[in-house]
């Protein structure tokens, strides 16, 4: 099991997610930043950012 903290890479943002995978929880925030951030793609340096932040549960 994985786990992110938004506010790790947004800070401010409270949203956390938990999944099976490292993948899964990139699919999840991927969606949670159109949503809750605007962006329309998630740059490559975000998703850098993301995945060193990601951690085991």
């Amino acid at each position: 099991m994985k786990q992110f903290a938004c506010g790790d890479v947004v800070p401010g943002c409270q949203a956390r997610f938990r999944a099976e995978s490292a993948d899964a929880i990139l699919g999840e925030v991927a969606a949670h930043a159109g949503e809750a951030h605007g962006m329309t793609s998630v740059p490559d340096d975000t998703v850098a950012a993301v995945r060193a932040s990601i951690r085991d549960a």
